[in-house]
């Protein structure tokens, strides 16, 4: 399994000499290459006052700039055949293109006026747009759910928040003000350009130099609060659904903890793949639910664990039974030799089959290098995962996956029965 990831020459890294980092990864046999341009700007960033800025922010890249309007860039894109796209973290913002290895020298230019010379037309036209977007996610309780899991977790700070942002704030908002958050946080220094598939690192290195030679070399004026996971709690919201979704989490390891690869094991093995024993709990034996399963996620300085169900009200209580059970039975029982061999075989499976996609390649190396995470090799992934034992998966299980050491999110008609069925995981937490 690892011959072919060694055949790839590793990734490299420049500095151009303004401070913007460019990482590249040459990919032999593809005719695509992914570019990223990535910014060390996220909802994690933002004061209260400025909450959803950076994902506003983000949709106005694409809104034009002093020589492109928003059509010619949809146009340039399509008629280059490729895909251009954005995305906002907790902790970063990314905006990206896939095209043909030979049509770099024409995307490239396009990509990095977009980032640097957003032109911030149409700004009250764009605003009713992310309206329209956080009024969408208010009416999926699927999506919102995982939010009210974090405020849950991470109460009373940034992190705790919705990437999408506020009403009240986006509403509001001037567009000083969102020229001023440009200008203060995508600088040289808190910029990477990433960039996989058929390309030289060389090429791209003269590429950013020349396209974003321009940008301020001053330092990002971002900072953000120290992550502060508060004590278990339970969060209601009653709303007209047709099923009741309820969110398990707790705070879990950040981003380069050493036991992150066992963490991964533990959610393979609990909710994270179709043998899981959520899944075949829930799902296959008993038919309670469509959608159930685990998640982890890491940050800079913390990390959260968390556990997804959506079903009916009649099988709501028999659901949070076999959570509950399912969760002590992790801690409490080492885990049989043939079902930890599955799991770090299915993460390696996805890890490999991953690596062959150039844009999975790109995301990989630019977040890696903007967030400062550890650059592994395929082989030194396979090496750590394979190196996590039962007494590791048991350890972390007792330490972050307790149903009872954990906080409950849940939406759903009536907030009577969502406290009946968490007395199932955690009777002090319903009582509270």
């Amino acid at each position: 399994m690892s011959a072919p990831a060694s055949a790839t020459p590793p990734p490299v890294i420049g500095v151009t000499p303004g401070g913007l980092r460019v990482v590249t990864e040459a990919i032999p046999g593809v005719r695509s290459v992914a570019l990223g341009i990535w910014i060390g700007v996220g909802s994690r960033f933002e004061r209260d006052e400025e909450a959803g800025i950076s994902h506003f922010l983000e949709h106005m890249l694409f809104k034009g700039t002093p020589t492109h309007s928003p059509e010619q860039i949809a146009q340039a894109f399509d008629g280059l055949g490729g895909e251009v796209n954005a995305a906002t973290g907790k902790d970063y913002t990314v905006l990206y293109c896939r095209v043909l290895d030979e049509l770099l020298d024409q995307a490239m230019p396009l990509l990095t006026d977009m980032a640097q010379r957003p032109s911030f037309l149409d700004l009250d036209q764009e605003r009713e747009v992310v309206l329209e977007e956080i009024a969408m996610y208010e009416d999926d309780p699927q999506d919102q759910i995982h939010d009210l899991a974090s405020r849950a977790v991470f109460p009373d700070q940034a992190l705790g928040r919705p990437v999408i942002g506020t009403r009240e704030v986006i509403g509001s908002v001037p567009e000083s003000g969102v020229r001023a958050y440009h200008a203060g946080h995508y600088t040289a220094p808190n910029m990477v350009v990433a960039a996989a598939g058929n390309i030289t690192h060389e090429r791209v290195m003269e590429l950013s130099e020349r396209l974003l030679g321009d940008l301020p070399s001053v330092a990002s004026e971002g900072v953000f609060e120290a992550a502060s996971a508060g004590a278990p709690t339970l969060v209601v919201k009653e709303k007209a659904t047709e099923q009741y979704h309820l969110c398990l989490g707790g705070p879990g390891l950040s981003r380069n903890d050493p036991r992150r690869h066992a963490q991964s094991v533990l959610d393979t093995v609990l909710g994270g793949s179709m043998s899981s024993r959520l899944f075949q709990e829930v799902r296959e034996k008993r038919g309670l639910a469509y959608s159930v399963g685990s998640y982890v996620v890491g940050y800079a300085d913390a990390g959260q664990v968390g556990v997804y169900l959506g079903t009916r009200e009649d099988n709501l209580g028999v659901c949070c039974d076999i959570i509950a059970t399912e969760l002590r039975r992790i801690g409490s029982e080492p885990l049989p030799a043939e079902e930890l061999r599955r799991a770090k075989d299915h993460l390696k499976g996805r890890l490999v089959l991953g690596m062959e996609s150039s844009g999975t390649r790109m995301n990989r190396i630019g977040r890696s290098v903007l967030t400062g995470t550890e650059m592994l090799t395929v082989d030194e992934i396979v090496e750590r995962v394979e190196a996590v034992t039962v007494d590791d998966v048991q350890a972390l299980a007792h330490e972050h996956w307790a149903p009872e050491a954990m906080s409950v999110a849940a939406i759903g008609p009536t907030g009577e029965l969502i406290r009946d069925a968490v007395r199932r995981l955690s009777p002090e937490l319903a009582a509270a």
